[in-house]
């Protein structure tokens, strides 16, 4: 049986340098505590300061760089990551507990993010403007261009240990910028993995630090005016607060949901009951826009619910490393304690339990409840977890009543082949994507996302996120009259 004595502690990278420090971080193995999955280090206060430094004087640099090198950089970052595609896939596996298929499509996803970053580099564009829209504006032009923002904080989220950070990274060197990443005390491996793909890739010295570190320091690197912007990907809680302390920079944040689905009386049910297991349970229902809440016409109820637990029972739960693996273990024994109160809640008050409901060890089954009152926090709440609550409906605007009946809006599913529901959910849902005949859980990476209400604040997807990594600025050209 490994120890942890045993693992030698990967460095962590601080302004292209690999150094250690006194703060040892162990990194825990979700499928087996007993054997760790590795070991690295905390960033100092010291080390901390040196990195947002080295930021500010490496944007001198990166401000300046042409889009073609930036393009270059996150060519050879995708195609590094590319080339470990099965060494970080297992990483995943290993320090995050997702199932290695999974892991390697989040691997795939990455080598993709960091293309599209290319991409946008080479497209980052401005606009001409008449002014002469009345006589006083006479033989004036206006030029607008993007300049990059600045030193920008990145905060990434332990279930994305990978393509999540990659979506910080990428669009901060497509638009020239530098970045401190905190990568997820859960799995901080991954990223300094990748770190070392990002030092042999030529960003500048500098332009690039990935640093775990204890939630004081992470706390002081958000409310640090040095740096001009802030992304953040975690719970909302977190993240308002976070928001109130950064001060006058710019804020992008990504956050939660107790995301909906509608299932209308014209779905295709055998697609939507494969695509809703796969959006409820994969990861162990540890994702954002996961589905928690499904809303099923009263005509398709029971056909529909008795396909559905048929296939969550069905699911295989086990070892992330095996292939034949569906759903792998939570991240960790507070995750399963938290699971199971709610779902023990929710039963006390009325809830039936059609499948799962115990958890075993750090594995929580597929769970399926339904007649649960809509104030247990199973409902409310973002469960993230495997489990699904369902509620029949008789009228199509009322299920997209109650899909809004939540203080969450990232994203919300429609199974229906009427198009008029089809743009009714459209027009009436409060969330910011409407994903129709599929699920919540469906996120391209290059396609605008984000939330509304308690779900976040701005837009992720390379070419959005750059928007927000860059300022506007226009110059006016007079001729003299």
């Amino acid at each position: 049986m490994a120890t942890l004595t045993a693992v030698k502690p990967h460095p962590i990278f601080l302004a292209g340098r690999w150094v250690d420090s006194p703060d040892l971080l162990p990194v825990d193995n979700p499928a087996n505590p007993a054997e760790p999955a590795g070991a690295t280090y905390n960033a100092t206060p010291e080390q901390y300061e040196e990195a947002v430094t080295a930021a500010q004087r490496a944007f001198e640099v990166t401000r300046k760089l042409p889009a073609y090198e930036r393009a270059a950089i996150l060519r050879r970052i995708s195609e590094g990551i590319r080339a470990r595609r099965d060494e970080i896939a297992r990483l995943i596996a290993l320090e995050a507990g997702k199932p290695i298929r999974d892991a390697a499509v989040e691997t795939d996803r990455a080598v993709l993010t960091f293309r599209l970053g290319a991409e946008e580099a080479e497209r980052i564009v401005g606009e001409t403007i008449p002014l002469d829209i009345s006589a006083a504006h006479t033989g004036r032009y206006g030029i607008t261009r993007r300049f990059p923002i600045g030193p920008i904080a990145g905060i990434s989220p332990f279930n994305f240990p990978l393509n999540l950070a990659a979506h910080k990274l990428s669009p901060a060197l497509a638009a020239g910028n530098t970045i401190v990443l905190k990568p997820p005390s859960r799995d901080p491996l991954t990223m300094l993995t990748v770190a070392e793909i990002v030092a042999e890739s030529g960003a500048p010295e500098g332009s690039v630090s990935i640093l775990p570190m204890t939630r004081e320091l992470g706390d002081r690197m958000v409310a640090d005016d040095r740096f001009k912007l802030l992304t953040f990907t975690g719970s909302p809680a977190v993240g308002w607060r976070m928001k109130e302390r950064a001060g006058k920079k710019k804020v992008i944040l990504e956050l939660g949901g107790n995301a909906g689905v509608i299932v209308d009386r014209s779905a295709d049910l055998d697609w939507a009951v494969k695509r809703c297991l796969v959006g409820a349970f994969s990861y162990a229902g540890q994702v954002c826009i996961s589905v928690q809440r499904m809303f099923v016409h009263e005509a398709v109820w029971d056909a529909f619910l008795s396909r559905f637990v048929d296939g969550a029972r069905a699911l295989k739960v086990g070892d992330p490393l095996d292939p034949a693996t569906d759903l792998g273990p939570m991240v960790d024994a507070d995750a399963v304690q938290r699971t199971q109160r709610w779902v023990d809640e929710a039963v006390a008050a009325g809830a039936k339990v059609l499948a799962g409901g115990r958890a075993d060890g750090n594995y929580f089954p597929p769970t399926v409840l339904t007649g649960a009152p809509l104030t247990a926090r199973v409902c409310s709440n973002e469960a993230f977890a495997p489990l699904v609550v369902a509620f029949p409906f008789g009228d199509f605007s009322d299920a997209v009543r109650q899909v809004n009946d939540s203080s969450f809006g990232l994203q919300a599913g429609v199974f229906t082949n009427e198009i008029e529901h089809a743009w009714y959910a459209f027009e009436e849902l409060v969330v910011g994507g409407v994903i129709v005949n599929d699920v919540p859980a469906y996120r391209a990476d290059h396609m605008p996302y984000g939330g509304v209400k308690d779900s976040g604040l701005g837009r992720e997807g390379l070419r959005w996120a750059v928007e927000d990594m860059t300022e506007l600025r226009i110059m006016v050209l007079a001729h003299p009259q």
